[in-house]
């Protein structure tokens, strides 16, 4: 074996393991986090807020070190990751508060973010004649590490949720071992000439103005702003504004339309995956943790498996056929009245979301290579921000408003007693106390217990709708490139002229 060839392999799996980390990081907070709602008092929307800054600031790092990583290099974001990692776990087990289950969370996403930053685009440049299929591969290290945590959360029990969140650091401190001493590669674009202003022009600024807007209005919620989806749309439209000035480009129309149908995509795989655990308890009870476990092991063979099954469908084809599966997938595990409909539901659903991100980020990267790293990475950040910002929330925010509206037909009393009133970004809403809902009789528990479990399969229910506007939007793009004699890649090498200075 050569040298270049030992290099690749081991700058390629140790990029796998990087992910690995991000992913087992997530399964362990999706696991843990109903033991934090009653340690920390929170409801659940609160608890939908935290996951949702597992995610959202994801798409802060994976952004900015997508505009910045041809000049500081790929090494220094992920030693950027690296401190990020090991700092969220400290700050994670030290929280006495939301406030620092909260920013704990939030510096692991920016973490994550920063390791798709160099994962994504140095994988995509490494194979850039097969990129749909060894992003699959690339990506089976997200199943991967859910399955790796999951298992080792499991085993670990209800002993204690710090041990749990501390097994980050297991791979964590493998893949900086293994990427330290690794050369990475030059990024395509880069390596093509396409210039850092022509870079810009692929995202454009409607693509900025999506991505910005919905950071700048989970900040203001933070902070306390009022109306903070409007505040942060005219904060982002000025943003947005002298990015258009800067490129003179809206981005490329396709793109836009794809970073849209990515937010959806993403609340399908990542929001549901987030609340899974918690929204199956009623039904299989302990073994509820296995369940994700379950779906995620599918995915991860599934991807290594990702090259003949992407060239028989087509990219598009693939997506389209996913979406269709995850929308029956989703509607059956809400439905679902056995342990044993609940496995077949789950199977159906983990076959559905598996090639979902992988085979987006291989479209944009086929479609898109002149943006390089950033419309790459982009992609990915609105994903994050659409599930952390919105999505996560939302799924939240169905459950206490649905206790809400049944429990106050159901029993007006208990309803007084235990409803609080609380507010987020998507506006005032009644919540369960659960330091009240303990002070109440059995058979109040009772009654609010039945209510809970009901909130928690429509959530899903309601979830399955957004699968099926995806499988509509990549039917229209299978047409469209039909309509230009079928889907193929761009080739960057053969469209740029190598005369151009790739930086300025």
């Amino acid at each position: 074996m050569s040298n270049e060839v030992k290099h690749s392999a081991v700058f390629f799996w140790g990029c796998w393991i990087a992910l690995i980390a991000t992913s087992c990081a997530f399964i362990v907070r999706a696991q843990i986090i109903g033991d934090w709602g009653q340690e920390f008092n929170l409801t659940s929307t609160q608890q939908g807020e935290i996951f949702g800054v597992g995610l959202w600031p994801f798409a802060i790092s994976i952004v900015l070190f997508s505009l910045i990583i041809d000049y500081v290099g790929y090494k220094a974001a992920m030693i950027f990751g690296f401190i990020c990692h090991v700092l969220s776990v400290v700050i994670t087990v030290n929280a006495k508060s939301y406030d620092g289950l909260y920013w704990g969370t939030f510096v692991l996403a920016l973490g994550n973010g920063t390791v798709e930053a160099y994962i994504n685009p140095a994988v995509a440049t490494l194979f850039s004649k097969d990129k749909t299929k060894w992003l699959n591969i690339l990506h089976a290290g997200w199943p991967g590490g859910l399955v790796l945590g999951g298992i080792l959360a499991i085993a670990i029990g209800a002993s204690s949720w710090k041990l749990k969140v501390m097994l980050v650091l297991i791979p964590t401190i493998i893949y900086f071992l293994m990427l330290i001493g690794q050369k990475f590669p030059v990024n395509e674009r880069v390596a093509a000439g396409v210039s850092y202003r022509d870079m810009l022009k692929e995202v454009g600024f409607l693509g900025i103005f999506i991505i910005m807007w919905m950071v700048c209005a989970e900040f203001c919620r933070v902070f306390g702003v009022a109306s903070p989806i409007k505040v942060g749309a005219a904060i982002a439209a000025g943003i947005g504004v002298v990015y258009g000035l800067y490129v003179k480009s809206p981005g490329r129309p396709m793109y836009i339309f794809m970073l849209v149908i990515m937010i959806l995509l993403a609340t399908t795989e990542l929001g549901v995956d987030s609340w899974v655990t918690e929204l199956m308890k009623p039904a299989i009870g302990k073994h509820a943790p296995w369940l994700l476990v379950y779906t995620s092991a599918i995915m991860m063979v599934l991807r290594f498996c990702a090259g003949p099954i992407v060239h028989k469908l087509s990219p598009l084809g693939t997506l389209a056929l996913c979406s269709g599966l995850a929308s029956c997938g989703l509607l059956a595990l809400s439905l679902a009245p056995t342990a044993g409909m609940i496995i077949l539901a789950a199977t159906l659903y983990g076959v559905g979301k598996t090639f979902f991100w992988p085979t987006t980020l291989g479209i944009v990267s086929e479609q898109f290579p002149k943006g390089g790293a950033l419309t790459l990475n982009s992609m990915g950040g609105v994903g994050m921000l659409g599930v952390g910002v919105l999505g996560a929330m939302l799924m939240g925010n169905i459950q206490d408003k649905t206790i809400d509206k049944a429990l106050l037909v159901k029993d007006a009393s208990i309803h007084k007693q235990i409803m609080m009133e609380k507010t987020g970004l998507l506006g005032s809403y009644q919540a369960v106390n659960e330091t009240k809902l303990k002070d109440v009789d059995d058979s109040a528990k009772a009654v609010v217990k039945e209510i809970q479990d009901g909130s928690k399969k429509m959530a899903l229910k309601s979830m399955a709708v957004l699968p099926a506007i995806m499988l509509v939007c990549y039917l229209g793009l299978i047409g469209y490139f039909a309509s230009r004699g079928g889907y193929k890649p761009v080739d960057l090498a053969a469209e740029v002229p190598t005369n151009k200075d790739p930086i300025g």
